[in-house]
This record gives C-alpha cells, sequence and structure tokens, in this order.
C-alpha cells in the first residue's frame, strides 16, 4: 500500500506541481460526499482566475507604465483635463473623488497628477498634510472619509452557516441512497403492517441518518470557526503611520486616503499612493504584475501599488486608494478563493480512503449479490419465487440497505478529514503558545523535522539591546557602569560632536514625542541601542536632523553589512561628509585613519589596527556584538547617483551591545539534541560573538565546529560533504550562505529542515527550507510571506514548542488510522462472512451508522486532538523517508481485528448454546449481543490506540477531556440504543449477565493490544 500511495498520492508540503495536485483528485474513484472530502483542498479553478487577473494586471500596468513615460515627456503642451468634482464630494469639503484618486496612482498618470499641483496638490484636495499626516480630531469627518474613499479591507468571502454545513453533510451519496431506502421501507411497511408498526425500520435509518449529519455538520462547523479566527490572525499586519502630527503603530486596515505611511525595507505597500520623501526606493512589484524587474520610485516616478514589496531604502508615501478599489485588493478576493494547498498527509490519507473504498464497494456488491442469492434459492425451493409478499420486499430492501451501509462503514471518508481536525486543533493551540501557522503543511512536516538553523540575534537572545563598552578615540570605556556625563567627559569635545552627527543621521532609527509628551526612540533593537547612546552623550536628534541636509541614504544591507548616509554639513560652503557604521572588521578595513585621544585625525597605522582588532576580539568573546563608526569629508564632491565610498574612512570608534540569552535556550536546545533534532546557528555577526552564544546556549559542542560564511562559500562539493555535518555555527552569513546550507542539507543529506528569518534577504532561504520561521517581531512582511510558520513572540523555545505539536499532529492522526482501519477491516469481514455463510448479516444498518459515527467524528474528536507530551521528545523523528502507516500499525491492526473477528464468530456459531438463548426472539438477542460486543471492543480499542508502542495508555488520559467526553457520549448511548431504542435499531434489551460479558469481552482487547506491542517489527 505505501509503495502505491507513495507513487500515486505524493505531494510536497511545500510549491507542488499543479499535476501532482491535479493527478491524485483524478484517482479518487469512490468518494462518498465530494464536497466535504474536498473541502479543505485548493480550488484549482480558481487559481487558474486569479493567474488569469495577475497576467491582466502585468498588461495594464506595463501599457501604463509605458503612456506615463510618454506622457512625462510632453507633459508642457498638454491642456489642463476637464475633471469635475462630484458634488457630495465638495459637501464633504474634499476637492478630488476616490475614482480620480485611483486611476492616477493605477494608471501612471503623471498629466493627472500635474493637473491636481502633484502630491501636494492631491494631500490639499484629500485635506491631509504631508508632514503632520490626517487630522482625526473631528469623527465625523472620519466617517465620511471612509464613506467616500473606503476602507482598507479586502472582500472576504462570507462565513458558512451552520445550515449550509448540515446540507452539504447530507450530500452524502450513500446516505441518501439509505435515505431512499428509508422511505420505502416506511411505505411498503405501513402498507403491509400499518402504523405505526410498519415505520419502525424506516424511522430507524431517518433517525440515524440525521444523527450523523447532525454530529458530522457541528463537528465542520467548529473547524470552520477556527480556520476563520486563524485567518483574521494571519492578517494582523501593522504599519508605522504619521497621523495627528505623531509617528505610531496602526493596523494597515485602520489606513485612509491621506494618511502618511512610512515603509522601510522588507515591508508591504499597504495601500495605493504617492511618494513623499525618501532614498534608494526600490519596489519588488513582481507579486502584482510578474515583472521581477525592480522599480525605482522617486519624485519623477511617485506611483507606489498596494501589496507590492519594499526591495531597498525607505520613504514616506502618502495613501490615495485603498481596499477593493486597488488591483490588489481584486487580486487578493480571487486568491482567497483559491484556498491553500492540501498537505501531504490530507491527500495519503485520500489514497488509503480511495483503496480502502474500492474494496469495501467489490464487498458491498458481492454481499448483496449473495443474501439476494440466498433469498432467491430459498423461494425457488418453496416454489414462490413468482409470489411476492410486503415482508420480501421489506428483506430485499434491508438486504440494499446493509450492502449500502457497507460501503458507509468501509469507506473511511473521515480518514482525510481526520487531518485537518487534527490541524485545526493544533494550530489553535499553537496560537496561545505564540506560534502562528501561515500554511497547515507546516504543522505536520515540523513533527518530521532533522535539523533547525536559527538565527541569533532575537531568537536565541532577547533582542533587548544596549550599549555595555565602547573603545571611542582609542579609549575603552565600560558605558555600563557609567553615565552618558561621565562618557562624554572622558571624550574630546570634537569627537563627541563627530559621534552624535553619525548616530543621529546615519540610522534607520528616529527619536520621536509620542501623544504623552515623552520621548520614544523607533527602529530596530540595534539602531535604539545606539541611539540611547547618542542621547545619553548629550546629542538632540532632531535638531541634530535639520541642521544637516542629507544628500544620499543607503540603508543597511545584510550582503555589505553595513549603511551609509551622504549630508551637507550646517557649516556652509557645501561641504560634503559620508558617515558609515556596520560589522568592526569590515568598517575598519575600510579606515584608512582613526581619530586620537586628543580628538586628532591621524593616519591608522597597523599598530593601531591590530589594538583596536583585540578590543573587537576582546568585546566579542564576551559576547557583546560589536559595530563601528566612521566617516569620511568629501573633499571631490559627491553625487546622490554615486554609490557611497567603500574605503578612505576615518574610524571614530567601536561600540560593545549586549544581547543577553533568552532565558530556556540552553534547556530547550538540549531537548532538541535528545529529540534527534540538530540545532544550527546561522547569523551574520562576527565569529566569536557567535561562538560565545553558541556556547552559552548548548549549541556549539567540542565536537562541533564554527565556520565563517566567505569560508564556507569557498569550500568544494566534495569538501561540503566532510565539513556541513559538523557545522554548528555559521558566522558572517549572507543570506546565499544561508540558502546555500539548506539545500545541502535538504538535498545531499536528506534532512528536514527548519529555518529561521526575520529580513528580506532571508526569503530564499525561508521559501527553500521545509519549513520556514518567520520572526513575528524583528521580522518583515517579506520574510513572514515566505514563511510557514510565524513565531510571535521570536523565541527559540517556541520553535521547540511547533516541534512538539507537530510531533503530535503526525502521532494522533496514526492512532486514529489505526483504530479507524481495525472497525473496517471488521466490520467488512464479519458482515461479508456472515451473509455468504449464514444468509443473514448480524450488524444492520442503523447499527453499522451508528458504529460509523463511532469510529469517524467521534473517534477523531477523541484521538486526533490529543495534547503533547513531553515523552514525544524523546522520540527519533521520522525524517524524510519514513512510512507513514507504519508495521507497528500494521501488527497492532491485523491483532485486533483477528482478535475481534474470533469473538464475534464464535458469538455467531455457540453464541445461542452459551447463554441458552432459544425462542422467537434469540436470533435478535444474538444479534444484539454481538452489536454490543462489537462497539464495546471498538471503545476499548479506542483507549488501546492511545499508544502505537507503550504499555501504559491511561498515562495523562484526564489531560484530554475531549476524549473522556467522546468514550463517555458513546458508552452512554449504546446503552439508551440497546435498552430503550429496540424498536428503531433492531434489538432488545440485555440481562445484567449479558452487559458484564459484553464489556469484559471489549476490555479484554487491551491486554491482548499490550501484549502485541511486545511483538517487535
Amino acid at each position: 500500500m505505501e509503495s502505491y500511495l507513495n507513487q500515486n498520492f505524493d505531494v510536497k508540503a511545500k510549491h507542488s506541481s499543479e499535476e501532482a495536485l491535479e493527478k491524485w483528485r483524478n484517482l479518487c474513484g469512490v468518494v462518498k460526499n465530494p464536497k466535504r472530502r474536498f473541502r479543505f483542498t485548493a480550488n484549482l479553478s480558481k487559481r487558474y482566475e486569479a493567474a488569469a487577473m495577475r497576467r491582466t494586471n502585468q498588461e495594464k500596468l506595463r501599457i501604463a507604465v509605458l503612456v506615463s513615460k510618454a506622457a512625462f515627456q510632453f507633459i508642457s503642451g498638454v491642456a489642463p483635463s476637464d475633471y469635475t468634482v462630484p458634488e457630495e464630494v465638495k459637501a464633504a469639503g474634499f476637492n478630488i473623488c476616490a475614482d480620480e484618486l485611483g486611476s492616477i496612482v493605477e494608471s501612471h498618470d503623471v498629466k493627472k497628477l500635474k493637473f491636481h499641483g502633484g502630491v501636494d496638490g492631491l494631500a490639499c484636495k484629500l485635506k491631509a498634510s504631508p508632514t503632520e499626516g490626517l487630522s482625526t480630531t473631528d469623527p465625523s469627518h472620519l466617517s465620511q472619509r471612509q464613506d467616500l474613499f473606503g476602507i482598507n479591507k479586502f472582500a472576504e468571502s462570507e462565513l458558512k452557516s451552520f445550515w449550509l454545513f448540515l446540507w452539504e453533510a447530507l450530500q452524502d451519496m450513500t446516505l441518501m441512497i439509505l435515505g431512499v431506502c428509508a422511505f420505502v421501507s416506511l411505505v411498503v411497511g405501513i402498507a403491509t403492517e400499518g402504523w405505526p408498526k410498519g415505520s419502525h425500520d424506516g424511522l430507524g435509518i431517518v433517525a440515524s441518518i440525521l444523527l450523523v449529519v447532525f454530529v458530522t455538520a457541528t463537528s465542520d462547523y467548529r473547524q470552520s470557526l477556527q480556520f476563520r479566527d486563524l485567518d483574521k490572525e494571519k492578517k494582523k499586519i501593522t504599519v508605522q503611520v504619521t497621523r495627528n502630527g505623531f509617528r505610531q503603530k496602526m493596523s494597515i486596515y485602520e489606513l485612509l486616503p491621506g494618511d502618511v505611511v512610512h515603509l522601510g525595507i522588507g515591508d508591504q505597500v499597504p495601500a495605493d499612493g504617492l511618494f513623499l520623501s525618501g532614498f534608494s526606493v526600490v519596489i519588488d512589484e513582481s507579486s502584482l504584475t510578474g515583472e521581477s524587474e525592480p522599480v525605482m520610485v522617486n519624485a519623477e516616478n511617485p506611483f507606489l501599488l498596494s501589496g507590492t514589496k519594499v526591495q531597498d531604502g525607505s520613504c514616506k508615501m502618502m495613501v490615495t486608494t485603498v481596499g477593493m478599489r486597488t488591483q490588489w485588493g481584486k487580486l487578493m478576493a480571487t486568491l482567497t478563493e483559491g484556498g491553500d494547498d492540501e498537505t501531504p498527509l490530507q491527500v495519503k490519507l485520500n489514497g488509503v480512503a480511495t483503496i480502502i473504498g474500492k474494496i469495501g464497494l467489490f464487498f458491498a456488491v458481492v454481499t448483496f449479490a449473495v443474501l439476494v442469492q440466498g433469498m432467491f434459492m430459498r423461494k425457488l425451493s418453496m416454489k414462490t419465487h413468482w409470489i411476492w409478499s410486503g415482508d420480501e420486499a421489506l428483506e430485499l430492501l434491508e438486504y440494499f440497505a446493509i450492502a449500502v451501509t457497507i460501503v458507509v462503514v468501509a469507506v473511511p471518508e473521515g480518514l482525510p478529514l481526520a487531518v485537518t481536525l487534527s490541524l485545526a486543533f493544533a494550530m489553535k493551540k499553537m496560537m496561545n503558545d505564540k506560534a502562528l501557522v501561515r500554511h497547515l503543511a507546516a504543522c505536520e512536516t515540523m513533527g518530521s523535522a532533522t535539523t533547525i538553523c536559527s538565527d541569533k540575534t532575537g531568537t536565541l537572545t532577547t533582542n533587548h539591546m544596549t550599549v555595555v563598552k565602547s573603545c571611542i578615540c582609542m579609549s575603552v570605556q565600560d558605558v555600563a557602569n557609567s553615565n552618558g556625563g561621565s562618557l562624554r567627559s572622558e571624550i574630546p569635545e570634537s569627537a563627541v560632536k563627530l559621534l552624535v552627527q553619525s548616530i543621529f543621521n546615519n540610522t534607520g532609527g528616529e527619536v520621536v514625542v509620542n501623544k504623552l509628551g515623552k520621548t520614544e526612540i523607533l527602529g530596530s533593537p540595534t539602531e535604539t541601542a545606539i541611539l540611547e547612546l547618542g542621547l545619553s552623550l548629550g546629542g538632540r536628534f532632531q535638531e541634530e536632523r535639520k541642521s544637516c541636509k542629507v544628500v544620499k541614504v543607503e540603508p543597511f544591507n545584510s550582503t555589505k553589512k553595513r549603511m551609509g548616509v551622504v549630508i551637507e554639513l550646517p557649516e556652509g560652503g557645501g561641504r560634503l561628509r559620508a558617515h558609515t557604521k556596520g560589522a568592526s572588521e569590515i568598517v575598519l578595513a575600510a579606515c584608512d585613519k582613526v581619530v586620537n585621544s586628543s580628538g586628532e585625525v591621524v593616519p591608522l597605522d597597523e599598530e593601531s589596527v591590530n589594538y583596536l582588532n583585540v578590543k573587537i576580539n576582546e568585546f566579542a568573546n564576551e559576547a557583546l556584538r560589536t559595530l563601528c563608526l566612521a566617516y569620511m569629508d568629501l573633499e571631490n564632491g559627491f553625487s546622490p547617483d554615486e554609490a557611497i565610498p567603500a574605503s578612505g574612512f576615518t574610524c571614530v570608534g567601536i561600540v560593545g551591545i549586549k544581547d543577553p540569552v533568552r532565558p530556556g535556550v540552553k534547556e530547550s536546545v538540549e531537548l532538541c539534541r535528545r529529540a534527534g533534532i540538530t540545532v544550527r546557528m546561522v547569523t551574520g555577526d562576527n565569529i566569536n560573538t557567535a561562538k560565545a552564544i553558541a556556547r552559552e546556549s548548548g549549541i556549539l559542542t567540542d565536537d562541533g565546529i564554527a565556520i565563517e560564511g566567505p569560508v564556507f562559500r569557498e569550500k568544494s562539493q566534495e569538501e561540503l560533504l566532510e565539513l556541513i555535518p559538523k557545522i554548528q555555527v555559521m558566522a558572517r552569513s549572507s543570506p546565499m550562505d544561508k540558502h546555500t546550507l539548506v539545500k545541502q542539507l535538504r538535498t545531499t543529506f536528506d534532512e528536514v529542515v527548519a529555518v529561521t528569518g526575520d529580513g528580506t534577504n532571508d526569503a530564499p532561504a525561508l521559501h527553500e527550507a521545509d519549513i520556514g520561521l518567520a520572526m513575528g517581531i524583528a521580522g518583515t512582511e517579506v520574510a513572514k510571506e515566505s514563511a510557514d510558520v510565524i513565531i510571535l513572540d521570536d523565541n527559540f523555545s517556541t520553535i521547540v514548542t511547533v516541534a512538539k505539536w507537530g510531533r503530535s499532529v503526525y502521532i494522533n492522526i496514526q492512532k486514529f488510522v489505526q483504530f479507524q482501519l481495525t472497525v473496517n477491516v471488521v466490520a467488512l469481514i464479519v458482515n461479508f462472512s456472515s451473509a455468504c455463510l449464514t444468509g443473514s448479516a448480524p450488524l444492520t444498518a442503523v447499527q453499522l451508522l451508528w458504529v460509523n459515527m463511532i469510529m469517524d467524528t467521534l473517534g477523531a474528536l477523541a484521538l486526533a486532538t490529543e495534547p503533547p507530551n513531553n515523552e514525544l521528545m524523546k522520540r527519533l523523528p521520522v525524517g524524510r523517508r519514513g512510512n507513514f502507516i507504519t508495521n507497528a500499525m500494521w501488527r497492532n491492526i491485523l491483532g485486533q481485528s483477528v482478535y475481534q473477528f474470533i469473538v464475534i464468530w464464535f458469538l455467531q456459531a455457540k453464541g445461542k448454546s452459551v447463554f441458552g438463548l432459544d425462542g422467537p426472539d434469540s436470533t435478535l438477542m444474538l444479534n444484539t449481543l454481538i452489536f454490543n460486543c462489537f462497539v464495546f471492543c471498538q471503545v476499548f480499542n479506542e483507549i488501546s490506540s492511545r499508544e502505537m508502542e507503550e504499555i501504559d495508555v491511561f498515562k495523562g488520559i484526564l489531560d484530554n477531556y475531549v476524549f473522556v467526553v467522546v468514550i463517555s457520549a458513546t458508552v452512554f448511548f449504546q446503552i439508551i440504543i440497546i435498552e430503550f431504542l429496540g424498536t428503531f435499531a433492531s434489538t432488545t434489551p440485555l440481562t445484567l449477565v449479558q452487559w458484564i460479558f459484553s464489556i469484559f469481552i471489549g476490555f479484554l482487547g487491551m491486554p491482548i493490544a499490550a501484549g502485541l506491542k511486545t511483538i517487535p517489527v
């Protein structure tokens, strides 16, 4: 079976081809209820629609750009537009409508933009300020703006009502056939036996169908609510916005035309808008247009489209068009209908359901043929084959109902849906554990992970950074134990001015005054630490920024590992100065001068270089992150089109930033090691800092090695084969180094790799990995979009929790499959063999429907929602090549099936004599006893299925209240069916001895299951 499944029902956890997705769908022959079975699979036709829409967008935007370029050349000769403002817009106090705004940006219409007075003119017409943003002090004005221009939300598919799930559950072909059987049974029964006696069989089937449908719909509806909650969490995106004169974090769904949004590398443009100010802005429009070539955005080409990504630079933009008025909004509405790819386990279990369904259909047809043949032979022998009574018609109908019900029980429609149930449950719980799963497949793949490649900063460390040591003007200071005043007194005044100028101008952060009037530092933790140092030296951020004119900005880049700025100095005369900061050894290598202890600039000789390198290593060995700050006066002038020089700088100083290891990381790393998961640190930091943190967190051991990215990328394939298994730390790595390591681990070493990332450049590695883990706090939107799971608290311990839940999902589904296949096999063989040998089936249609509900919906609820335990992390991972249905599972399935089959056959053959049953009701009494024993065998087998290898199956049973409730409800309703619903369920009340016997037979399955587990496979 496993080889057939791997050949025909095998899809990847990520990036499966459309052909693979189509192939398995075409192979699913026996499907009782397609609407339910394929509810959580991708809608391929909707995806094709989205692809066609993207192609249309691409063409439309390409034409718009060409037209705008042509218009720009002849702009002076164009007559003014004849646009008139609609009356309702005028009445609200605005001078432009939403449609006109939308057409300017979407069509890249330079002519219209010029006519409306450029960006400043549009801001005025929108009653907004390019510097202060929107004013929202008047609530009525805000609601008017929302009514006229719309809100920044996309159309979503409506939540299905419970009644729709009921209707879909009724679409089951076998239940519909049984419904017809019930109707015919009612008509014939009432015609022959009268009311109410003749209606019992038919009403019994109807009641069973309604119960199955109601329970199924309730379970499906709860799942849909869980997925809806998770979708809401996925869409929580915040951006920095200036509104009411204050910079603040705001949800993208609160944005309105006129808002001023701050964008940086890795951000997604949240709405259509126009460029206000910024530097080196490069936009990736491929998500919207399919064009891989990035677009430069500046004052000449100010158009920013919703859904595109900031690839480089930073800027401020003014929002013009929001929500469904944007092309991205229309595209998203189509994309969401396409759904997520189905997971490998869903597909595999669809394969299992298809195989067993075909077998079940064959047995059902043969069972019906055998029962009908037996009836005909009996009538032939009695010479009554031409005469048919109402009872005989009902008997024939009952045979047909039994055959249909065998299909109901034999086709394990619940298998693929159990995966979804388990994943939905796990995803909801993981959300509480600070992990947001974006793709269903990641949940189950994480359970097979053999390697985790983790970032250092913010994942293994707290990401709360402070400057604790410095070497400024060749003099080492302990910043942590001194205040800014004492540090300032140790540094020459000229150097302090240089330092403050460098810190406040060459930064991606900002110092602002918030609504409460308090000073607040915005930016990454590294920038915050440096800005705090600048403030402690007595610097004033706003004054410093206003005094210098910024000419060019080169934002931090993980390839260059430094950032730079060119400013025009306030003294006048057009003097220019470049400041740079970044990885200490890289920036220091670009310096040929240094500021000495007297504040004078002197040549950087070999002795000084050695002294500074020693200090860098000392700081790094103390697990400090080191940055070097340098400057250069540009005597020969500078053009903004040029790159900032790469050498010739003057070193001002080096700072050591403390970022402590997170509590619990060492224990989590050790837990991974015991679980067979190798943890590797991949960081852009100095190798000595990386080694110090890796030792402290337990990653770097005596037999492991630490390597630098530049050394790693020079190795040949043969050297990598020997080297990669030993690598525990990679420092000074570039994004491509990380990508190469992940690819080698996956392809050459067949590892299942989880990778963490937070930056834009981490996207290729996150995409390549089996499980991409993005950081929720430090991560950019580009990284999050490429990831499968978002770690909301950026904590390594949460990654270990995700691995634990992944294993739990995988094993829970295995438990359910083992349990359901056992019921399938026994129910099939019992009814088939009994029909062939005795001419009747011991389990009626109503009883089989009840059994189907126990094993399908209720069984999935009980076993697929088992919470994880610490024992899971003591097992080795499944890896890439592990079989889903293991030998241990087959051993348990076949062992239990044989036991249950022997018990039921013994009761059929000897039951009447053993229990002294005689009289007209003896067969009914015996069949009731068989049904009761069969159900209790499933109840105790369900408990045994909690562990596939362990003997102790009661451990932690009370922690899973769902399991306890399901088992209790099953037993309770079984008593009701036997004792009080005999007329409808074809049962009769049992004696106390028979009840004890039934429970004992069921319980006996548990020691047998325990004995089976001792058999090695």
